[in-house]
């Protein structure tokens, strides 16, 4: 009996989410706009699309630019990127060149840290074992 009750339930449920779907078109036909605002929508369409254009190939160049000087860089070219933007500072390129070399130094500085690490560790296992085998001025 219970499960018969829930059935219906639901199925009232369905019914009237069916019913109740078809009142919330996208694009009303009895929404009567005039030519006037369908103009001025049409404008500002336009104007959005202009813009996001723009936008786009500003942020196209910007990568083009970033990918140039990768390029370079990963062929080791000498030359300098000399391409001032339009507020008059200078390209990425000195920049990117610039966090290569800091990279490269920490990248050393790591290496050499993580050989002397191993070395201290060596000595001190060295240590252990001679402290294990009786020689106690190695203890400390």
């Amino acid at each position: 009996m219970k499960a018969g009750r829930i059935l219906l339930v639901l199925g009232t449920l369905a019914l009237s989410a069916q019913a109740y779907s078809g009142t919330a078109w996208a694009d009303d036909p009895n929404d009567r706009m005039s030519p006037e605002d369908i103009a001025r929508d049409a404008a500002i369409i336009r104007k959005l699309n202009r813009d996001q254009l723009e936008y786009v190939r500003k942020r196209d160049a910007q990568y083009a630019a970033g990918w140039k000087a990768y390029d370079r860089a990963k062929r080791g070219d000498a030359e300098v990127y000399d391409d001032p933007r339009e507020d008059g500072s200078r390209s990425d390129e000195d920049d990117y060149q610039a966090s290569r070399r800091e990279y490269a130094h920490q990248s050393r500085a790591y290496a050499q840290a993580r050989q002397d690490y191993a070395a201290d560790l060596a000595q001190w296992r060295r240590d252990v074992a001679a402290c294990r085998a009786g020689d106690h001025s190695r203890c400390e």
